[in-house]
């Protein structure tokens, strides 16, 4: 009887101020390498010879590879413990990290991204789960507010770390060294995370549901494979047959999804999940902001590089402004929502639209002498509009779902964060790289530009329906 009541009294897993460092840390990770390489794509290919169809495939592997896991990588979490698969999917990841860096080939590059990829998603979910199922009240609230901050300087930090790095040429290694980097972090963070990460899992674990992870794997393929490769490989006919079949095979998952979660089974992706509305409209309200991010930050990167005639060091510090930005204004944030609710994001939304807007002006006027000092203005503006958005959303999205699921529940939301964001280099980047042989490349940047502000429009819009206060 003495080992039962122990256990029935023993207190919750709790995450301190160590764990949380670490466990952010690890969320940094995927996101820098889904950016990092954009800059160095003319390196690679100029060091591996490899084709622009197999370059799109070293950013789009891991991409792909990520966003099909990421559901799978959460329940794994539920099921066999969090810190278990954080632990497994961090040294995985140190593992693919030097799989890539030491790449002989432009096809091996492209391997160790897909496994990159899939370590990523069995290591990010495992963060957020984490973070639900070991904080509560104002603490849960602080931490939610730091993986949004640490998630958008992410995305913007690595293609600025991703120019250095090239340009550096640390002991030679030139375009292999954004990879290599990864490996002391992963060291340093195994060493943080047995020491301060608790363990946490669902109460009533459920098996691997099967049938809906390949339903949902073969979805997420059928849309983001031809829409990523179909551009540069001439929109041969299994593109067209891949996007026709799309609905049908979403239409089955959702079916399947359904079935099991109406005889109590909890399912990949819990139908039941969607009731919440805070999930329901933050998750409708991340696809615009991911798609236009993304692909903005893809343009850029290209346009900076092959049509303004910067280097990968130039290319990457004109976005330092956005970054530097978005870091301090995401830090009052969680003030701002406190005392204004989510009509933050909206007001967000505005600002970025401002700074879009900024942006694309400096590019009429100032190309081809375009660079840090033209994009400041609007780069600034748009990073306060975006860190006012994009922690405060991922808050919104996970605030009513309960801890026993936490892994489905992060996982369901970085799925859509991370398809978003390959949808926006996909879609944004196929319409600048289309555009500009007719109209050339200011224009075509122009009016990508105007296509996202569109984009931020619509998730203005969006947000008028959030609910007013955020758990």
């Amino acid at each position: 009887m003495t080992p039962l009541k122990a256990r029935t009294t023993d207190a919750p897993p709790s995450l301190g101020g160590l764990g949380l460092f670490t466990v952010l840390l690890a969320a940094a990770l995927p996101l820098i390498d889904f950016f990092i390489v954009n800059v160095a794509l003319p390196t690679i290919g100029h060091d591996l010879a490899a084709s622009e169809a197999m370059l799109e495939l070293v950013v789009a592997g891991y991409g792909l590879a990520y966003a099909v896991l990421l559901v799978l990588g959460g329940r794994l979490g539920d099921l066999f413990g969090r810190r278990r698969l954080f632990l497994g999917g961090m040294a995985a990841f140190g593992l693919t990290s030097l799989a890539c860096g030491l790449a002989p080939s432009a096809w091996a590059l492209v391997a160790a991204r897909v496994a990159q990829g899939a370590a990523s998603a069995a290591m990010l979910p495992q963060v957020l789960a984490t973070i639900q199922a070991a904080t509560s009240g104002q603490r849960r609230a602080k931490a939610m507010g730091l993986y949004g901050a640490t998630a958008g300087l992410s995305m913007v930090a690595g293609q600025i770390l991703g120019g250095v790095l090239v340009a550096a040429d640390v002991a030679g290694t030139g375009w292999r060294s954004v990879f290599l980097v990864n490996v002391p972090v992963v060291v340093v963070g195994l060493f943080l995370a047995a020491r301060a990460v608790p363990e946490t899992r669902s109460q009533r674990p459920e098996p691997v549901d099967g049938p809906g992870t390949v339903l949902l794997a073969v979805s997420l393929l059928t849309l983001l494979a031809p829409l990523t490769e179909g551009r540069s490989a001439g929109w041969p006919l299994w593109t067209w047959v891949s996007l026709a079949a799309f609905p049908f095979v979403a239409a089955a998952f959702y079916a399947v999804e359904r079935r099991a979660d109406r005889r109590g089974r909890t399912p990949l992706v819990p139908p039941s999940l969607f009731a919440l509305v805070s999930l329901r409209r933050g998750l409708v309200l991340m696809v615009p902001f991911s798609i236009g991010f993304s692909g903005f930050m893809f343009v850029i990167a290209v346009a900076l590089q092959q049509g303004a005639g910067r280097g990968p060091v130039a290319a990457g510090l004109a976005l330092a402004p956005m970054a530097v930005v978005f870091f301090f204004v995401s830090l009052a944030g969680p003030r701002l929502v406190a005392r204004y609710g989510t009509r933050v994001v909206t007001a967000g939304a505005a600002i970025q639209g401002v700074g879009v807007a900024l942006m694309a002006l400096a590019v009429w006027y100032s190309w081809p002498d375009l660079g840090l000092v033209e994009l400041l203005p609007g780069a600034a503006v748009a990073g306060a509009g975006q860190a006012l958005q994009l922690p405060v959303v991922f808050r919104i999205v996970l605030s009513e779902v309960p801890a026993a699921r936490a892994g489905v529940g992060s996982g369901v939301m970085i799925t859509t964060q991370q398809s978003s964001l390959a949808l926006g280099v996909a879609t944004l980047g196929t319409l600048f790289l289309s555009l500009v042989p007719g109209l050339g490349m200011r224009d075509a940047l122009v009016t990508t530009l105007l296509v996202q502000l569109a984009g931020v429009a619509l998730t203005g819009l969006l947000s008028l329906r959030l609910p007013r206060t955020v758990g």
